[in-house]
């Protein structure tokens, strides 16, 4: 077993999903947030749109099989795939 937070169990590398820069802007000021209505007001959109691109995220993070169910694990996702460091946060 590997401690590699980039490679799977067995040492393959960690499928990473495709974001689009909007998807990792909204991400990284959600990790960052302490909510998503913060988050919404922040970028001054709808909590509604928040949802929206957390869903897409976390469907593609599910497709590279590597499934996600709350704000903790995408902060681990976003750590191992280096879209946010823990300086930042």
């Amino acid at each position: 077993m590997t401690s590699d937070p980039t490679r799977d169990s067995v040492g393959e590398p960690l499928c990473r999903p495709t974001l689009t820069p909007r998807e990792l802007e909204i991400l990284r000021l959600w990790l960052r947030s302490e909510s998503k209505t913060v988050a919404a007001s922040d970028l001054g959109i709808s909590l509604g749109t928040i949802n929206t691109h957390l869903i897409r995220i976390r469907a593609k993070y599910a497709a590279a099989g590597r499934p996600v169910a709350d704000k903790s694990g995408l902060l681990v996702r976003a750590l191992q795939d280096g879209l946010v460091s823990l300086a930042e946060l």
